[in-house]
């Protein structure tokens, strides 16, 4: 992950917890999607971004989105540094194996290989 991308992915997350602390949870989600974007080639930031859309999904009792958290967060684990499915928002509401285009604002910032 470079720099910039980091520095995303850390804005991204520092935003998405003040949204969760202020129990705005469809703006913390979609910032965690942002970071999970940027962060899923990397295990720590791409089981971050799972963990805290487990906690979003807990808070809106959402239980499709929890089984899908607690499915994701072992496989963030093993397949982080592996294959990931580049785009991906990392949601329950998407297929775990679906590749999807890259928002521009971040393609400009990530490592693509």
């Amino acid at each position: 992950m470079n720099d910039r991308q980091r520095q995303a992915f850390t804005a991204a997350m520092g935003e998405a917890r003040l949204a969760y602390r202020q129990r705005r949870w469809e703006q913390a989600f979609a910032l965690l999607e942002r970071a999970h974007v940027l962060g899923q080639k990397r295990v720590v930031p791409h089981v971050q971004s799972h963990w805290w859309m487990l906690k979003v999904g807990l808070q809106r009792r959402d239980a499709g989105e929890v089984r899908g958290q607690l499915l994701r967060l072992p496989a963030a684990i093993l397949m982080s540094r592996l294959w990931v499915p580049l785009g991906n928002t990392g949601g329950a509401n998407v297929s775990p194996l679906q590749p999807m285009p890259i928002a521009d604002d971040l393609s400009e910032l990530m490592e693509i290989d």
